[in-house]
């Protein structure tokens, strides 16, 4: 009698692969919650550049002034890094499916 071997899934052409009915590890899942808080934080902080930096914060003042960053654009995309974010999380933290 053979002893039970897991059952292995592979997603990408074999370059993934899990056993069945296992979950994502925890590091893993606060690395997800690193990741996504520290992107929409940088990009919030530095959204229209680094102006408050002694040396070139006169140019990317400028820069903007010239430009007119859109702030409706800007907010958007902030919403799409935290809606991506959180459906990275909730896909981390579900239940495991067959």
């Amino acid at each position: 009698m053979q002893p039970d071997k897991p059952k292995i899934k592979e997603y990408a052409g074999g370059w993934i692969t899990e056993r069945e009915g296992t979950g994502v590890p925890g590091f893993l899942k606060l690395a997800y919650i690193v990741i996504a808080g520290s992107a929409l934080t940088y990009f919030l902080v530095y959204m229209y550049g680094d102006v408050n930096q002694p040396d070139r914060g006169s140019l990317v003042r400028a820069m903007n002034a010239a430009t007119e960053a859109s702030g409706a654009l800007m907010y958007a995309i902030a919403a799409m890094i935290l809606i991506f974010g959180i459906v990275v999380l909730a896909f981390s933290f579900a239940k495991p499916h067959d």
